[in-house]
Formats: C-alpha cells, sequence, structure tokens
C-alpha cells in the first residue's frame, strides 16, 4: 500500500477545498427556485405543482444517492491510501451502478407517475401539473442518476472545482432552456422539467470524460466487484433521504393540504427558493468535511481528521446564523418574486419567519452527517435520522389540529424535530467513534 502524504491541516486549505463545495452545492439545487421562478406566472396551481413535486424529486435523488454515498467514503479512503487500484474499481462500479438505476427509471418510473400524484393527495389542476411536470423528470432525467456519483468521485478525490465548474455549465443551460421551454413552446410545467433535465445532460456527459481520463479507468474497472460494498454502504444514506421525503409527503397529505392550497405554495416558495439556497451552503461544508475526512483516515491521520472537524465547525455555525438571518429578515423582500398572490406571500413568510430558528442546528447537523458518512458510518446517520424524521409526522399534525395552530404548527414541527437531529448527530462526531482507519482494510479483504 502507497502512503500520499498530506499536508498539515490548515484552515486556508479548508476554505479552498470548501468554497468550490459550498458553490456547487447551491448551483446543483438551483433548478429549484429557477423552476419556481419561471413557473410563479402560470399561476397558483402550477406553483402547488412544482413544491409538492419537489419532495418526490427528493426521494429519486434517494434512490439515485446509494451508489453516491455508497462510493464517496470509498473512494476518499482509497485516495489517502494511495490505493489507486481500488479507488478505480469503485468508481467503475459506481458507474455501472449508475447505468442500472438509468434503466430501472425508465421502465419503472413512468408507471409509477400515477400513483405518486394520487399518494401526494393532489387534485384537479394542480396534479395535472405535477403529473406533467414528474413525467418528463422520469422519461428525461437519465443525467441526473449519474450526476451525484460523478459530482462525488471528483470530491472524495479532494477536487471540488470540477464539479463546481460542471454546475455552472448545468445553471447557464438550464436559465436558458427552462424560458424557452416554458413560453416559447407553451409546455407549462413539463417544460420546467425539461429545462432542468436537458440542462444538466451536457454537462454530465463532460464529468464522466473527465472523471475516465483523470483516473486512467479502463474497462477492466467496469465491474460490479465493488458494487456490494458500496450497497452497503449507501443503503442507509438512500433510506434516510427517501425517508426524509416520503415523511413530507405524509406532512402535505395530513397536515398541509387539509390547510389549503395557499399553505401548499407557501410551502412551495419557502422550501423551494429559501431553502434550496441555505441548505446547499451548509451540504458544501458537509461535503469538504467528508473529503477532507475520508481521505486523512485513508492515510492514518486521524488527529488531521478531527482537526479538520474542529476548523470546519466555524464556517458551519456562521452559515448558519447567517441563514436565520436570511430566513427571518429576507423573506419579505424576497418571495414576491416567486409568487404574485398576496396570500401565498404570507404563507411563505410565516413558514421562513419560523425555520429560521432551526437553521443554525441545520447547519450543524449537515456537517456532523458529513463527518459521519464520510467516515463510513452510514448507519449511524440512518439511526439519528429516520426515527426523528418519522416524529415530524405527528407532532405536526398535533400542533397543527388539535392545539389549533394551523400551519404555526406544522413549522414549528419541523423546527423541533430539527433540534433532535441536530443534538443526536453532534453527540455522535464528539463521541469520536468515526475516527477508525480500519475500514478500508476491510473492504480490500472483501474484494
Amino acid at each position: 500500500m502507497r502512503k500520499v502524504a498530506h499536508a498539515p491541516v490548515r484552515w486556508q486549505s479548508l476554505l479552498h477545498l470548501a468554497w468550490p463545495a459550498v458553490t456547487g452545492a447551491l448551483l446543483r439545487n438551483a433548478f429549484r427556485p429557477i423552476d419556481q421562478f419561471y413557473v410563479a406566472g402560470l399561476g397558483l396551481e402550477e406553483q402547488g405543482a412544482i413544491g409538492s413535486v419537489t419532495f418526490v424529486m427528493i426521494a429519486m435523488y434517494g434512490c439515485f444517492a446509494v451508489v453516491r454515498a455508497g462510493a464517496e467514503p470509498l473512494i476518499s479512503r482509497a485516495t489517502g491510501a494511495g490505493e489507486d487500484a481500488v479507488r478505480n474499481r469503485v468508481i467503475g462500479s459506481g458507474l455501472v451502478l449508475c447505468a442500472i438505476l438509468t434503466v430501472l427509471l425508465l421502465v419503472f418510473g413512468s408507471l409509477a407517475v400515477g400513483p405518486i400524484i394520487s399518494l401526494l393527495g393532489l387534485t384537479g389542476e394542480t396534479a395535472a401539473h405535477g403529473h406533467a411536470y414528474l413525467q418528463v423528470i422520469v422519461l428525461t432525467g437519465v443525467a441526473m442518476v449519474f450526476a451525484p456519483t460523478v459530482d462525488a468521485s471528483f470530491v472524495a478525490m479532494g477536487d471540488t472545482k470540477t464539479p463546481m465548474k460542471l454546475q455552472i455549465l448545468t445553471l447557464l443551460l438550464n436559465t436558458v432552456l427552462t424560458p424557452i421551454f416554458i413560453f416559447v413552446f407553451h409546455m407549462g410545467t413539463a417544460g420546467a422539467a425539461l429545462g432542468s433535465t436537458l440542462g444538466a445532460a451536457v454537462p454530465v456527459s463532460v464529468g464522466i470524460w473527465l472523471l475516465v481520463r483523470r483516473v486512467g479507468l479502463t474497462r477492466a474497472d467496469l465491474t460490479l466487484s465493488r458494487s456490494k460494498d458500496i450497497i452497503r454502504l449507501g443503503v442507509p444514506i438512500s433510506i434516510n433521504i427517501i425517508n426524509f421525503a416520503l415523511v413530507y409527503w405524509a406532512l402535505l397529505a395530513t397536515s398541509i393540504s387539509p390547510l389549503g392550497p395557499s399553505v401548499n405554495a407557501g410551502l412551495a416558495v419557502g422550501f423551494g427558493a429559501l431553502e434550496a439556497v441555505t441548505w446547499p451552503l451548509f451540504m458544501g461544508v458537509s461535503i469538504a468535511a467528508g473529503s477532507e475526512v475520508g481521505r486523512r483516515l485513508g492515510a492514518g491521520d486521524v488527529d488531521g481528521a478531527k482537526l479538520a472537524v474542529r476548523i470546519l465547525a466555524y464556517p458551519a455555525v456562521a452559515l448558519g446564523l447567517l441563514a436565520g438571518c436570511f430566513f427571518y429578515f429576507g423573506a419579505p423582500h424576497i418571495v414576491g418574486f416567486f409568487s404574485a398572490d398576496e396570500i401565498v406571500r404570507q404563507e411563505a413568510i410565516l413558514y421562513a419567519s419560523i425555520l429560521a430558528f432551526s437553521q443554525p442546528f441545520v447547519a450543524v447537523e449537515a456537517l456532523s452527517e458529513g463527518v459521519l458518512a464520510g467516515s463510513g458510518r452510514t448507519k449511524s446517520v440512518f439511526w439519528a435520522s429516520v426515527p426523528v424524521n418519522i416524529l415530524r409526522i405527528p407532532i405536526a399534525w398535533y400542533l397543527a389540529f388539535p392545539m389549533g395552530l394551523g400551519a404555526l404548527g406544522v413549522w414549528w414541527g419541523i423546527n423541533i424535530t430539527s433540534y433532535i437531529k441536530a443534538t443526536i448527530k453532534v453527540t455522535m462526531v464528539l463521541r469520536g467513534r468515526w475516527a477508525s482507519t480500519g475500514l478500508l482494510e476491510i473492504e480490500r479483504r472483501s474484494g
């Protein structure tokens, strides 16, 4: 095994790693506010449809993320240990698994669109617009399957700038194509979906080409030899993301939709326009932490991994505080760009003013999750997230209806569970059990 010499941990080097990760994560989620912005002029039903289907998109991402979440810690540890052959086999297996997921999406995805829309509790025009949006995503979303794994492969090797550049290209194409499909070809919500999927196709293709050249990937690497390891590590994270989306589906059916379409649309604006800005910022720091932790542990530098986490805690907390201010003070000036309806604007402002109080906790939760996932402790992420997310359903319903708080109760139910998750994950990181260097040895023997 060829050990890779790592420079001492310094905040400058972590900043160099983190800022492209933050920027890339922000751009990666930009299709949500872009879609929300252009759909704003079409009507209340279109806004509600985009907002509700957002959680279906998150669930779909959760299915694709099984490869990303499983491959990333293996690639980062192999990179840190200088195990190029192990790294390439993991990347190759990841790409093959993405191809299999693409086939499954095309075969079964379109059959599931109708039942999914029904499960969301959407009716009438809102249901029709949601169906059109999701159908196009399923039939043309091949690039969305590969994108998380391609980006994660670069990040795991310590390169956050290449994914950022690819996301810039994606954003430019999306910004140009989406209004053309919506307004020139009069495709409505289906046009918004097509602009997103086609906007991602070229950058992802370029990313795969660059990745193959960067690591010298050969046909011999394109096997399923590391698929078992990838799936074992990736499934807990994948289930966690899918569970998050399913919980919001349940919230929509039990607590949000019964409050009326204006609350649905307010959630769409708040989640799709505001959290689409703040959550990626948190994820950027989380991504940087996972990459640094994985490579340090692969090289046997446990102290360096712990120091990196302590340094990255400062920008995580700072971003959380800024996000809280952005939600509380910025929402009244921003939501008007995403809805012309006064009632919807008021609902979005209420959502933002309540969620503002949980943003610092969400930020440190994201950092902690990045540390745990980057070190391969994906089961810890599962147990710290899934049960608490499920608790959101009865808590939100109880506060909304028996307590008579309405939408205010739903949003405070989300806050309360965010506090719980953050506390659990931070405690796990402070205990330090994640700082083990044994994962790569286990994977090498299993291969």
